[in-house]
């Protein structure tokens, strides 16, 4: 992910940093799909977050 981070341009931090600031439990339940992400928070970095999440983790 850090190298993801690194190419970030500022509005996609700024975008970041606005997700983050969302209470953890309303985010938990848009990133594992158990609620949809409202249409005032839909944006493509929550978007993409919550496919991430779905995405299972390979087994080592």
């Amino acid at each position: 992910m850090t190298a993801r981070l690194e190419s970030f341009t500022q509005a996609e931090i700024e975008t970041l940093e606005a997700i983050m600031e969302l209470p953890d439990p309303l985010l938990a339940d848009w990133l594992t799909g158990r609620l949809p992400i409202p249409p005032e928070h839909d944006q493509p970095m929550l978007r993409a977050m919550r496919d991430a999440a779905g995405q299972e983790t390979p087994q080592q």
